[in-house]
Order: C-alpha cells, then sequence, then structure tokens
C-alpha cells in the first residue's frame, strides 16, 4: 500500500436512488379538461399500437412498435396533447412486451385498457433547454408542459442535490388529481452494518395484532375496524338507492372517499411502523411468506386488509438505505412448531392453537412470541 493509498483510503461508491414526492394538486376547469383529454389519448394510443403490434406479429411473425408520430395524421387530437406523454405510452409498452418475453410466468402479456378500468394516469419526463428545465416545482406549485403552472400543497421541499426526473399525473375515483414527482440523488453507499443478537429484531405475521416481535411486543393498529363499519353503513344505504339516481351518485361518491380514507390510514400506518423499526434495529428477521397463498388457506378474507407484503417492502427499502439487514426467511422453515427450549418440533400443531406444550420437555409457549424468536435465530444463522 502506497503512503497516498493510505492517506486517502477508497471511498463508498455513490450510488443513484430515487424519492418521490406525492403532491395533490388543484387543476383549473381549463387545465382539468386537458389532463382529461390526455387521460384519454394515451389510452388511445396504448390500445392502437398494441392492435397494431399482434397484427404485424400475426402476419410476419416479428415484432414491430410503430412510434406515436405515425397516428397524429389518423388522429388529429393526439397533437394537442403533450407530445412526452405520448412517447412515455410508447417506452411502457416497449417495456411491457421485453418484461413478457423474458419473464412470461411473472409477467403477462399487455392488455388493452379501458376507460372503466379508472386507472387513469400519465408521465411526462423533465427535459433539460437552454432556457431551464421543461418541469420545476416552485413554492406553491409546480410548472408542466402544456398544462402551466399548477397549484399544489407543497408539504416537502426536495434537497439541494435532488434532480427532477418525471411527473406522474394520476386522477383517483372520488375525482382528485395528484402528481407524483421523481427525483434523483448521487448518494455514497453507507457502510454495513454487522447484525447481533441484540440488536436483531424477529417479525411474525399476526392475524389479529398485524405482527408481534421477538420482545413480545405488537403496533397499536389504526382504526381502521371504526371506518369499516361505517364503509358498511354506506355500502347498505347505497344497495337501496335506485341505479343512475341523483342521490344514487352522491352516496358513490360517499364510498369512495371512504375507501380512499381506510386506505390512507393504512399507508400512513405501514410508513411509520417501518420507520420506526428501520431506525431502533441493526437488522430485522421476516418470514417470506406468501400471503395470498395463505389467506386461500386459512379462508380468512382480512388476511391481506392491512398491508403486511407493504410493510414488507416499505421495511426492506429502509433498512437497506441505512445498511441495515433485511433477512427474509424461509416460508416453510417451522418458526412456529419449534420449541425455544428444547428445539423439538412439534409437528402436530394446529394452525389455531396460540399456546401449546412442548411434548419433549414439557415448556408451555406462546405461538406467536415462540415463532418471532425462532425466526430471528433462523435469520441470524443464514447470514453466519
Amino acid at each position: 500500500m502506497t503512503a497516498e493509498t493510505a492517506k486517502n483510503p477508497a471511498q463508498p461508491e455513490e450510488t443513484t436512488q430515487y424519492t418521490v414526492l406525492k403532491l395533490r394538486f388543484y387543476p383549473s376547469p381549463e387545465q382539468a379538461a386537458l389532463i382529461e383529454k390526455t387521460f384519454g389519448c394515451c389510452r388511445y394510443l396504448w390500445n392502437k399500437m398494441l392492435s397494431d403490434v399482434q397484427e404485424f406479429y400475426a402476419a410476419t411473425d416479428l415484432q414491430y412498435i410503430p412510434t406515436p408520430a405515425r397516428y397524429k395524421k389518423e388522429a388529429p387530437f393526439l397533437k394537442e396533447v403533450d407530445s412526452q406523454a405520448l412517447c412515455t405510452v410508447h417506452q411502457n409498452l416497449r417495456r411491457a412486451f421485453l418484461d413478457f418475453f423474458r419473464a412470461p410466468g411473472a409477467f403477462g402479456a399487455p392488455q388493452f385498457k379501458t376507460k372503466k378500468a379508472c386507472r387513469d394516469s400519465f408521465t411526462v419526463y423533465c427535459r433539460e433547454y437552454r432556457t431551464g428545465p421543461s418541469i420545476y416545482l416552485t413554492a406553491d406549485g409546480f410548472q408542466m408542459p402544456k398544462l402551466g403552472f399548477l397549484r399544489a400543497k407543497v408539504h416537502r421541499r426536495p434537497l439541494p442535490r435532488w434532480a427532477l426526473v418525471s411527473v406522474t399525473v394520476r386522477k383517483t375515483r372520488s375525482g382528485k388529481y395528484f402528481a407524483a414527482i421523481a427525483f434523483k440523488c448521487p448518494v455514497r453507499q453507507p457502510e454495513p452494518v454487522v447484525p447481533t443478537a441484540e440488536r436483531t429484531l424477529g417479525l411474525n405475521y399476526s392475524l389479529n395484532r398485524f405482527y408481534v416481535d421477538s420482545e413480545g411486543n405488537s403496533p397499536d393498529l389504526p382504526g381502521v375496524a371504526r371506518s369499516k363499519e361505517k364503509l358498511s353503513r354506506i355500502q347498505r344505504k347505497l344497495s337501496r338507492m335506485q341505479y343512475g339516481s341523483g342521490n344514487y351518485e352522491k352516496q358513490l361518491q360517499k364510498l369512495r372517499l371512504q375507501h380512499e380514507r381506510i386506505a390512507n390510514q393504512r399507508r400512513d400506518f405501514i410508513h411509520k411502523e417501518s420507520r420506526r423499526i428501520a431506525n431502533a434495529w441493526d437488522a430485522v428477521c421476516v418470514r417470506d411468506a406468501d400471503l395470498a397463498e395463505l389467506a386461500r388457506r386459512l379462508k380468512q378474507p382480512n388476511v391481506l386488509d392491512l398491508g403486511f407484503g407493504m410493510f414488507r417492502e416499505c421495511l426492506r427499502y429502509k433498512l437497506e438505505r441505512q445498511g441495515k439487514a433485511y433477512i427474509a426467511v424461509d416460508r416453510f422453515a417451522p418458526a412456529a412448531k419449534t420449541c425455544r427450549a428444547c428445539g423439538c418440533v412439534n409437528e402436530k400443531l394446529d394452525a389455531h392453537d396460540k399456546v401449546w406444550t412442548c411434548p419433549h420437555c414439557g415448556a408451555e409457549i406462546s405461538r406467536e412470541v415462540n415463532a418471532a424468536r425462532n425466526l430471528r435465530d433462523m435469520g441470524l444463522a443464514q447470514i453466519a
């Protein structure tokens, strides 16, 4: 090692980190009409390109995706919206076909889009010009091509090194407009944290308590139950109304707003709880369970209600950004059936038994706490 190398040790590698700010904005009637037209043009262009791709493939056995410029002569209304949104449709269709050909089992073939799906959105990428960027954020909104200035609630300011990449405009079923503004920033890779048994947490999914950790604790769940009771009352009242009437539409809007409220409660709880765990522990061990299969096996519709799968993903990326370990334990590992005291595996344990007695050593065991502690030990053994 030279003296220069000793004085200047190797710096951590830099990587690109993406952060998305989701803002609610309030367009004028003219801007809202142009946004709706952009939704329709993107949907029309996707369907036309997909139809032409299928016809061309059936005739020549070759894959070819035409560009959006080809359709502007037969559909002049495409010229009224931002061309960048149409280019994004072409890129998304190309990526969808690439994913399908790469892994047909994981990605389905691209499908036609319908207006009834209520998933209206379009994406515009930021371009740098001599006069400045095509999209930029201001104190009380953001600027976009064609649409102009859009007034929004800017609850968080980007950091100085953040570079704006794209804006995805979406409309919810309740009629609200949101913009997902993506930023990128070069960051240094964090120093990896070596997990220890004292600083490692095991999490076991619980049907009634969301999770039970290896310390025996469970989170305080949000008031989703009360919101669901209100949702049921709204649905019952809606079922007694005449379809298509004015009162029916008003009640349907209440139903959509209540669904949004429940989704927001769930999302807020997941982000806060995953951030608390990621800051407090150096490593987390979670079973890599298939929740959809678990819901079918247990015949319980509320397995997916609180979004434990989304919680695992949020926990994973928040730990990785701090150099901490997210350890996924094999879903078939007998964590709940293994006795912590003697290591005996109770193969006769029923899925509904919350407390059981070890047939070998006679220890009385709490199923969920025992499973969480075993998951912690199994996760540490994986990375030992």
